[in-house]
């Protein structure tokens, strides 16, 4: 009989079994795909990206950069795997996703201490457990867990971006190259999709007309200050056509700001550019950065195509949305990610409230460690606040409930510095120096 059940096999579930599995614990893990689709996933394997392919920049000045960093230091597998399937993007990590996951599913099921059941749990087991069963929890589940909280869980919409085969791209018009240059291949890491003024406001404008997929209606208990039928959307994962409502060059200063690229066909810097990433290792895909929508699939044809450059484009994957769900964590999670009213439940992942594939990453790592700790008899750790990991999860369990909403790593949780720095990129610096070395010695205290 398994000592620890984990609910859900994407990335902080993987993780978590991963973690207490290490520690000599007996995980048995349940991802209920492929006997029961999200919507959003195509495929069976653990740790499938469904957005984004990009695990955000490496620099240690950057969030991100640090903690991933955090998280190299406790010997994460996902980051590791995300390391060696990666793809190049510049001073960020982007992986081939159909690499990072089938690499993911083969460590995880060939596991000694790691069974995989593929079946649905419908309710909250009483042995000791972990949910991770995502933003895209299934009805049921999320019903007991609803019922767990006293009707204390929140949603809103997110949003995937559309990927393009390669070959479909004119490279008469588009050109490769990085922000200022700074990519790792000689011609640069990303397809450049050049606007001038008139094209740009062609665009902007049939955008702003195109159709959207209606959206269903709502489930669950909607965030405090959203009206009853109007989707919550979180800023990290807006749609394109929601941008563009803000304003006529919303997205000239936004995904299509053009700062740091100029054309090589004019030297000049274009009014507006669409920017696509390689989506995999052979460089075949490439994924619409920062071009995440719900327009209806014929519409992303026509509207798409009016980009210069894509007037052929052939979609691999469309653009599209899904509901996200996520427990109020001020209300229910300790830092150590237990349950507050059950000391051997645990949360990790979207549904805890964070943001981002390295902060899914991170909780589930956390969950792994401190459930395989309760099992033991060991007390959970909770990581010092002036770490990446430690200062994330102290916010999603202590914030405001009334006003939480989901959260990615970023230096403003961040105590301030015990000395004064100018420039936001050297306190960036300074942060991350103190955080590693608060971790190493938080570590080496674990160990002694």
């Amino acid at each position: 009989m398994a000592e620890l059940i984990v609910i859900g096999g994407g990335l902080a579930g993987s993780e978590a079994a991963w973690q207490a599995a290490k520690m000599g614990i007996q995980v048995t893990l349940f991802e209920m795909r492929p006997k029961t689709q999200t919507g959003a996933h195509t495929t069976e394997n653990m740790a499938e990206l469904v957005c984004s392919n990009s695990f955000g920049s490496n620099l240690l000045d950057r969030a991100s950069g640090l903690l991933k960093g955090e998280l190299k230091k406790f010997n994460s597998l996902l980051i590791e795997a995300a390391e060696n399937s990666s793809v190049p993007a510049g001073s960020a990590l982007a992986v081939d996703r159909n690499v990072f996951s089938e690499t993911i599913t083969s460590k995880i099921e060939s596991h000694p201490l790691i069974t995989v059941e593929r079946a649905e749990i419908t309710s909250i087991p009483q042995q000791t457990t972990i949910i991770a069963s995502g933003p895209l929890t299934s009805d049921s589940l999320a019903n007991s867990i609803k019922e767990l909280t006293g009707g204390s869980s929140l949603y809103f919409y997110d949003a995937l971006s559309p990927i393009i085969e390669a070959d479909s791209i004119n490279l008469d018009i588009a050109f490769f190259g990085s922000r200022y240059n700074k990519g790792i291949l000689p011609e640069g890491d990303y397809l450049n999709c050049p606007l001038g003024k008139e094209q740009y406001d062609q665009f902007v404008y049939a955008l702003l007309k195109a159709d959207e997929i209606p959206l269903r209606s709502f489930e669950s208990s909607i965030s405090e200050g959203v009206q009853a039928g109007h989707p919550s959307y979180f800023e990290a994962c807006m749609p394109v056509e929601e941008m563009a409502r803000r304003g006529e060059n919303s997205l000239a200063f936004g995904p299509m700001r053009p700062i740091g690229i100029y054309d090589p066909k004019t030297n000049r810097r274009p009014y507006a550019v669409l920017q696509l990433r390689r989506d995999d290792l052979a460089g075949n895909l490439y994924n619409m950065v920062g071009f995440q929508t719900n327009l209806k699939f014929t519409e992303q044809d026509r509207v798409f195509r009016l980009v210069p450059g894509l007037e052929n484009a052939e979609f691999i994957r469309y653009g599209q949305m899904h509901r996200n769900t996520y427990i109020s964590s001020p209300q229910h999670l300790l830092p150590t990610l237990q349950y507050n009213q059950r000391n051997n439940l645990f949360f990790a992942g979207q549904i805890t409230g964070v943001e981002g594939y390295a902060g899914s990453i991170a909780t589930g790592l956390l969950a792994g460690l401190n459930s395989a700790r309760y099992i033991k008899g060991l007390e959970p750790i909770q990581l010092p606040k002036t770490t990446m990991i430690g200062a994330l999860l102290h916010y999603i369990t202590t914030s405001e409930a009334k006003q939480f909403q989901p959260m990615k790593a970023n230096f403003g949780l961040f105590p301030v510095l015990e000395r004064k720095v100018k420039g936001k990129r050297a306190r960036g610096l300074a942060h991350a120096q103190r955080a590693l070395a608060d971790l190493d010695l938080f570590i080496a205290n674990m160990s002694s």
